[in-house]
């Protein structure tokens, strides 16, 4: 017998005439249209990233098409058309003021999926992801909606090839190069960096996130390393997707048994393995709330326990773009991400007993794809690793009393005496003034420079752009001049910087935090032993207090807002300025700054411990 809802749902001509006529437009049954939904959703923009996921939508969906049905190993639901989401491109707007967008375009994706997938009742679904953001928007908006669902990277870029040195190229080559006069080279390396299409191809923020997603459960970790022109995309992974959301329908698994505080922690200590983007500590506590814990810190992993994995346990495994050699490519060459995550589970690094959308724990499914041993020049072994030390750090100090400063600790070229920098602060209220001055006079920097970048975060951008275009001139003129200069910001970096870069500090300056007190000539130390970063001005108490009742006049003044801060001339940009929270809870858009967080549940602590056998 039916329940009155479906009555009422089968007797109301006006919603079944369109269930009715999708189906016949679709070429399904019409006697499934009051069966539970199934789709097939993709990540769209208007750069290369992008330019795969369509043609994998389309065959994904025309394969799950041809296995519904009412036979009996048919899937029996009712099939609705492919939607998309829309982001723009990191690699266009780096430098220019439409960066404020890249980071909100994270939430906008959460929210267009979010309406999609809640509108359309969706119980099972398969996401096409690409470029940086929008995957971790689409498996925030997966999250969310906490109904069975299955995440496949649309692929990586395959390297370009100096046509002059035979050298592999990327995007990041042509960044670096930026400060040249040479207009006929940068022509040519920027025609030659990027011939194909699929996301960024080194360890930079696509990669990072797409081995998180696989790491934390939300992707079969076969399918994160080949490159988006891969044939396996469309021939054989589709209907691997297929059997496997299929499974977790008929098992009713859904995301948030897979995300968990074990799956996110598993997925940090890769990241930290794989020198990954400092972005991770902007996705992680984002997903994290989407998966219902209240604070990333005290649920998932506190600064001081990422620190001493990171410092002390675990190694950077891969020799891979920005700070290596190698690409995405390479390292699929070599086996795929299964190798560095099966090495890890081997020695103790991870919890393998986390359940993933394939519906084996995390070492069940390794010991499947039977991965091979690392190779020892693409991807190391745990035992003789490429970089004794992880490749992030977190830190504290009077300049970042939120602990949310990040380091990308494997990308760093020089500086750190004694693992110590001391330099002299260079002021720049907004990164468009750094740019100028990079352009026009570089020879203005000195060695040991500490160049600040504020006004750029979450707030103050709107958006926390981030500044690949700063960061690579910067490393290009170190390197030409032999020289160190590093950079602070508010703002955030490109998985693709390198040097001694620190970004997401907080409090960001447009609501008062310490950068914004910086004075030119200031000594900033950078402090790894410690973990801090610090401006000796300001631990004198009279200074501070001066330099803050200064600050809060201007502020007053121009009513409730620095002067310095962007222009939030969109309701869009409006909205990330008025309802972003901190780097520390994601800097995402949330009501009143307060971290929304949808059915919070209760922690679980698997009493897992990471071994600590690399120190050992």
């Amino acid at each position: 017998m039916k329940n009155s809802k479906t009555v009422l749902i089968d007797k109301n001509p006006g919603r079944n005439s369109q269930t009715f006529g999708i189906a016949r437009i679709l070429n399904t049954d019409l006697d499934l249209i009051h069966e539970p939904s199934i789709g097939v959703v993709g990540n769209k923009g208007d750069s290369q990233c992008y330019l795969g996921v369509e043609q994998k939508v389309k065959t994904i969906h025309e394969k799950l098409r041809l296995r519904i049905g009412q036979n009996p190993n048919d899937i029996r639901m009712r099939l609705v058309q492919p939607e998309y989401t829309v982001a723009t491109s990191d690699g266009i707007r780096n430098g220019t003021k439409e960066m404020r967008y890249s980071l909100i375009g994270r939430e906008v994706t959460n929210d267009t999926l979010c309406e999609h997938l809640s509108a359309s009742g969706l119980e099972g679904t398969i996401a096409v992801v690409a470029c940086d953001k929008p995957p971790v928007g689409t498996l925030s908006a997966i999250l969310e909606h906490n109904r069975p669902a299955i995440i496949m990277s649309d692929g990586p870029i395959r390297p370009g090839i100096d046509s002059v040195t035979n050298e592999p190229l990327d995007i990041i080559s042509s960044y670096q190069i930026a400060g040249s006069e040479d207009e006929e080279l940068k022509r040519r390396i920027a025609c030659e960096a990027c011939p194909g299409y699929g996301s960024c191809g080194g360890m930079f923020t696509y990669n990072t996130m797409q081995t998180f997603i696989g790491v934390v459960g939300m992707q079969p970790l076969h399918m994160v390393s080949p490159p988006s022109d891969d044939k396996r995309r469309l021939d054989v992974f589709p209907d691997q997707l297929i059997t496997y959301l299929d499974n977790m329908v008929k098992k009713d698994i859904k995301p948030r048994d897979i995300v968990t505080r074990d799956s996110i922690r598993n997925a940090l200590i890769v990241a930290m393995s794989i020198g990954g983007s400092t972005n991770v500590m902007l996705h992680a506590p984002e997903l994290a709330r989407a998966a219902g814990y209240k604070s990333f810190i005290e649920d998932i992993m506190s600064p001081d326990e990422f620190n001493y994995l990171s410092e002390k346990v675990v190694p950077v495994l891969v020799d891979a773009r920005p700070f290596g050699k190698y690409s995405m490519v390479d390292i699929d060459n070599q086996g795929g991400v299964q190798v560095f995550i099966k090495d890890l589970l081997d020695t103790g690094l991870l919890n393998g007993n986390t359940l993933t959308c394939t519906g084996e724990t995390l070492a069940e499914q390794v010991d499947r794809l039977a991965p091979k041993e690392p190779d020892g020049r693409v991807i190391y072994p745990v035992k003789k690793p490429y970089k004794e030390t992880g490749g992030l750090r977190l830190l504290g100090g009077n300049l970042s009393p939120e602990f949310s400063s990040i380091l990308k600790l494997a990308g760093v070229e020089g500086g750190l005496e004694n693992n110590v920098f001391i330099g002299k602060a260079r002021i720049f209220d907004g990164e468009q003034k750094l740019l100028w001055t990079l352009e026009n006079e570089p020879d203005s920097f000195n060695n040991n420079d500490m160049v600040v970048v504020r006004y750029e975060g979450p707030v103050g951008g709107p958006g926390m752009p981030e500044m690949l275009d700063s960061t690579s001139r910067i490393t290009t003129l170190c390197r030409e001049r032999n020289i160190i200069v590093g950079l602070m910001t508010d703002g955030r970096f490109s998985g693709g910087s390198v040097g001694l870069v620190i970004g997401h500090v907080g409090p960001e300056a447009a609501i008062g935090g310490p950068i914004a007190l910086i004075e030119d000539g200031d000594e900033i130390i950078v402090d790894l032993n410690k973990n801090e970063i610090n401006c000796s001005q300001l631990n004198d108490t009279n200074i501070f207090k001066f330099r803050k009742s200064n600050w809060e006049e201007i502020f007053k003044t121009n009513g409730g807002t620095h002067p310095a801060v962007g222009d939030a001339d969109t309701r869009l940009l409006n909205r990330m300025r008025n309802s972003a929270v901190s780097a520390t809870h994601g800097a995402g858009m949330h009501p009143n700054r307060e971290l929304w967080v949808p059915n919070p549940r209760v922690v679980k602590d698997s009493g897992f411990i990471p071994k600590n056998i690399h120190k050992s």
